[in-house]
């Protein structure tokens, strides 16, 4: 079926759950222009994790149809996602941020009850040294998280609030109701 947009109706449906999504207060999203080369429908929505005024996290999460669908993605709806934040070179040395760093994702989704399918991603940690005339700190590091996975229904509103819970975690934030207080963590 098609909606009055001219899209498909799961489709609108996938956006509109998108949309109606609230996420924590420290994180500020921004619909932004999706790919249009790789699936016939899609939509996209940026966001940026604020703590003490500045910028600690980013991210990215594209929703894509194809009424076709695709044997890879296991349905017609795929969501796509990058997030990224700066960490302490410390911390990007740790061999195990990286299945850390993906069960931020899983455990979201399990946690926000976004039923979905074949997820697959990778999770990256780089330490960055800059020399000579290069200005900056002189280590730099980061956690990348690339994954994507196929929502088994169209009301997407628990993938949306999933993904700002992986862009929380990348960030450092604590979990809602947690205050962290001179580095410990406190109940509220």
């Amino acid at each position: 079926m098609v909606s009055p947009n001219g899209h498909p109706e799961i489709f609108t449906r996938a956006v509109a759950g998108l949309k109606a999504a609230t996420p924590r207060a420290e994180i500020q999203l921004e619909e932004v222009p999706a790919p249009q080369r790789i699936a016939p429908y899609s939509y996209a929505v940026s966001g940026v994790v604020m703590k003490d005024g500045e910028e600690v996290a980013t991210g990215r999460l594209i929703l894509l149809h194809d009424p076709d669908g695709h044997e890879a993605w296991d349905g017609t709806l795929r969501l796509v996602t990058y997030v990224t934040a700066e960490l302490e070179p410390d911390l990007a040395a740790d061999p195990l941020l990286p299945a850390v760093g993906w069960t931020w994702l899983t455990d979201a989704l399990e946690a926000e009850e976004a039923t979905h399918t074949a997820v697959a991603g990778t999770v990256t940690q780089t330490i960055s040294t800059r020399f000579g005339d290069l200005a900056g700190p002189p280590a730099a590091a980061d956690i990348e998280i690339r994954a994507s996975w196929t929502p088994t229904g169209d009301d997407l509103g628990a993938h949306l609030l999933a993904w700002c819970a992986v862009l929380a975690s990348t960030a450092g934030l604590p979990p809602p109701g947690v205050t962290a207080l001179h580095g410990h963590r406190l109940m509220a």
